[in-house]
């Protein structure tokens, strides 16, 4: 026998918001369940069956694939759903994703004309997935309560939690609903958490715009930037978010810093510069590796931020470049594997050209060069992503003549991955490396220079990264979510 929450009826609105009330009243009703018959479980309790309680989902059914949609609403490639039909989807933490969840309900019946059906799934909450920030409740129980957990308690189920939307593979079973989302809520809950453990800020810090680089010279300019910004009183960032849930506040009488530094920092480091709206910049230190890439980017997707772009040093493959020179990547070689299953090889993966735009744009202008002289400095070519750190040392000389034949520019470990994702899961990228060694021709990063490198190059290409996602705000998001990323039976949801 089941123990469940009290049911909450389904119903039909027509208000957006009304809509997305009821979705946050049914998730608050299942999640206080499962708290409540927790904290009997930890106090011994016996309780009167097995716990449940799900999700909510959110439905929508048209007879026609005709869009209704006006104006801005009709440009946008997202909003509506492929065809006719019933399609549904499991949703989590609406106060998370209470904005993005709103607009969404809102285009959905601005280009339908049809109501959104809102009620309780039959997708169980994994127990796990309903703790507080900072709950560790297992820490309480024996090791015998711990085991029998999995029988009075939903856990975590992988099953529910593939990628088969996203990586297009996904085919519902007769009279099962299409999905209107990417990721189902298990998936996204799952990654909430990750986010968490990886980054060692919380998911409510997470910006619109992120960078990616694989070295803490990048953060230490970060953090320099994000003090900076908040000694400003005018500044347009309201508070910058380092790891421990640190906040520094932007100056004002009320300015404070909250949250405890960790004893160490986490494996992949995340800092914010906050905006009220979210569309702010997140940093994240990705380490070295295709596998970290892959991996960092597998959870922020879950966010559905606007763009994000990969910063860091790259081995320059031309005799013609100079130490310090930027290389815009306008294409990849994936030789970094960890995608193969995910996204076939044969999958290209193009420049999009807002960012490279933006990122040219952001070079010219924090450097103050343009025509020829941008050129001298600036290469836009084709980067190779390998997962062999040592590629150089391998004596069949492979990999050099691999890359001869694709016309690579540069290499390095993680583009060709962070770009690769964010096509998968429909998320603008880009890509602009800085040349700090060129091992094909003798030079070799050396402990002398590379601190001269560092001291050069990484201020102002830091300053570049972050100036191209301010553009790509200004410009406006809806230009970067175009059709170049989506498929021919796409989920509705941006």
């Amino acid at each position: 026998m089941s123990y469940l929450p009290t049911f909450i009826a389904p119903q039909r609105f027509t208000d957006p918001a009304a809509a997305l009330a009821q979705v946050l009243a049914i998730y608050n009703n299942s999640i206080a369940h499962l708290r409540q018959a927790m904290q009997a479980y930890v106090a011994g309790q016996v309780l009167p069956g097995h716990v449940r309680a799900c999700y909510p989902f959110v439905r929508v059914q048209t007879d026609t694939m005709l869009r209704q949609g006006r104006g801005e609403v009709a440009r946008l490639s997202y909003g509506f759903v492929a065809g006719a039909g019933r399609f549904e989807t499991t949703l989590t933490r609406p106060d998370l994703f209470a904005k993005y969840y709103l607009e969404q309900f809102t285009l959905l019946l601005e280009n339908h004309h049809v109501e959104l059906e809102v009620g309780t799934s039959n997708q169980p909450i994994p127990v796990h997935f309903s703790f507080a920030e900072n709950e560790h409740i297992e820490g309480h129980l024996s090791p015998e309560r711990r085991q029998l957990m999995r029988d009075v308690f939903d856990l975590p189920d992988l099953a529910a939690m593939d990628d088969g939307i996203a990586n297009g593979t996904h085919v519902p079973q007769r009279g099962e609903p299409q999905p209107l989302s990417l990721f189902t809520a298990p998936r996204v809950d799952y990654s909430l958490q990750r986010l968490r453990h990886y980054t060692g800020t919380a998911p409510e810090h997470f910006q619109n715009f992120v960078l990616f680089t694989n070295y803490q010279f990048y953060i230490d300019e970060f953090i320099a930037l994000g003090h900076a910004q908040m000694a400003q009183a005018a500044s347009e960032y309201v508070a910058f978010v380092e790891p421990g849930n640190v906040v520094t506040t932007r100056a004002d009488p009320n300015s404070r810093t909250i949250g405890t530094p960790p004893p160490r920092l986490p494996q992949m480091s995340a800092y914010h510069l906050v905006r009220p709206d979210g569309s702010g910049i997140t940093m994240v230190n990705i380490g070295v590796g295709p596998a970290n890439a892959k991996t960092i980017t597998d959870h922020i997707a879950v966010l559905r931020p606007h763009a994000w772009i990969m910063l860091g040093h790259c081995a320059g493959l031309r005799t013609t470049q100079q130490l310090g020179d930027y290389v815009l990547a306008h294409g990849y070689v994936r030789e970094d594997h960890v995608l193969d299953e995910e996204l076939p090889l044969w999958v290209p993966v193009p420049a999009l050209a807002e960012i490279q735009v933006a990122l040219e744009s952001a070079v010219s202008e924090v450097t103050q060069l343009k025509g020829a002289a941008l050129k001298n400095i600036m290469r836009t070519g084709t980067v190779a992503s390998t997962d062999n750190r040592n590629w150089e040392l391998l004596p069949d000389n492979g990999p050099q003549r691999r890359f001869s034949q694709s016309r690579a520019v540069a290499l390095d470990m993680e583009s060709a991955t962070i770009a690769a994702n964010g096509f998968r899961f429909r998320v603008p990228y880009g890509t602009l490396l800085c040349v700090s060694d060129k091992p094909l021709h003798g030079e070799i990063k050396l402990p002398g220079m590379a601190n001269h490198f560092y001291r050069e190059r990484v201020d102002q290409h830091l300053r570049i990264g972050v100036r191209a996602l301010e553009l790509l705000r200004e410009q406006g998001v809806d230009q970067l979510h175009s059709r170049k990323l989506r498929s021919f039976a796409e989920v509705a949801f941006q």
